[in-house]
């Protein structure tokens, strides 16, 4: 077993341990009897040995004992299942994990979807992300957390299910689309180093590569990186901002510029028209002009004759 690096990973590894203690001791049992009756009760003549039918103690025992056996076993995991699925503690970390095809993404959030559906009263609510972490399948993304630090996560992928596993963590969980999971774990003091992460869930053709590392840090060390990460991503924000805010005003001018433009041309077909309605309108006067004088030259003419 990997050496454990939180307290709920010291209880797996316990539980582990009590397992086979228990199942080692149940074979030790059934192969010293096996042995025992072939030394024992071996055939020394042709003469049939004494029939046994229907002990009742033997009978009962074999039934009553493996009853004890699972119900000791079962016992002991359900009190530690209900231990590592405790999220009650409050958490120093926020992580939500995005399994997708095929990567990781860590968004660390300023508090769990819990809190915050149950800050807001609302199902959908989502928290604010602090920064995030995206790896792709070319680049394995690292989860960083500090020492000592009770981490939350919160598991969800937008395609299909992935299992979030860290073996120093002797744990993992399903990350299933449309269903939230969650845990906790504490990490142990003294744990500073790099841990490999993997999905444990056949999730396709590239499922090999869904490859992650954890880094636990020191303390100090987390605080200065999450605080540049938050910068980092402040100012991004920021930028995108004035990308959007440029864009909405270049939007806004074009969209000006076009109506100014649509007035000048109507004003100019407006303008054109004038004189072509001023010749329609001297038309007629003309054409009225010219019949008069050849009513004119008609009268004269007939006057001569």
């Amino acid at each position: 077993m990997p050496e454990p690096i939180t307290e709920q990973a010291e209880t797996v590894l316990a539980l582990w341990q009590g397992s086979w203690v228990a199942a080692f001791a149940v074979g030790i049992l059934v192969w010293g009897l096996i042995i025992w009756s072939i030394i024992f009760h071996r055939k020394r003549s042709e003469q049939l040995p004494p029939q046994v039918r229907y002990n009742m103690p033997i009978e009962a025992l074999y039934t009553v004992l493996p009853i004890v056996v699972i119900a000791v076993l079962f016992y002991f995991t359900a009190r530690d299942q209900a231990y590592l699925l405790e999220t009650d503690k409050p958490a120093d970390v926020n992580v939500e994990v995005v399994g997708f095809q095929w990567s990781w993404q860590f968004n660390y959030l300023d508090q769990s979807k819990e809190e915050a559906q149950e800050a807001a009263d609302d199902p959908k609510a989502e928290p604010a992300t602090e920064f995030a972490v995206v790896g792709t399948p070319q680049e394995v993304p690292t989860l960083r957390l500090p020492e000592g630090a009770v981490v939350h996560f919160d598991l969800t992928s937008p395609d299909v299910i992935h299992s979030f596993w860290i073996p120093a963590f002797a744990f993992k969980m399903d990350v299933i689309p449309n269903r939230d999971n969650e845990f906790q774990v504490k990490v142990k003091e003294g744990t500073a180093g790099t841990y490999a992460g993997r999905c444990a869930e056949l999730c396709g053709v590239e499922h090999a590569g869904m490859l992650f590392n954890l880094e636990v840090m020191e303390p100090q060390d987390y605080e200065k990186w999450a605080a540049e990460q938050k910068q980092a991503a402040e100012a991004k924000s920021e930028q995108l901002a004035e990308k959007a805010s440029d864009t909405g005003a270049a939007t806004a001018e074009g969209a000006e510029n076009s109506a100014e433009a649509r007035d000048e041309k109507a004003e100019t077909a407006k303008d054109g028209d004038k004189p072509e309605q001023a010749e329609d309108a001297d038309k007629p006067e003309t054409a009225h002009g010219a019949d008069e004088q050849d009513t004119a030259d008609a009268a004269a003419e007939e006057a001569g004759h």
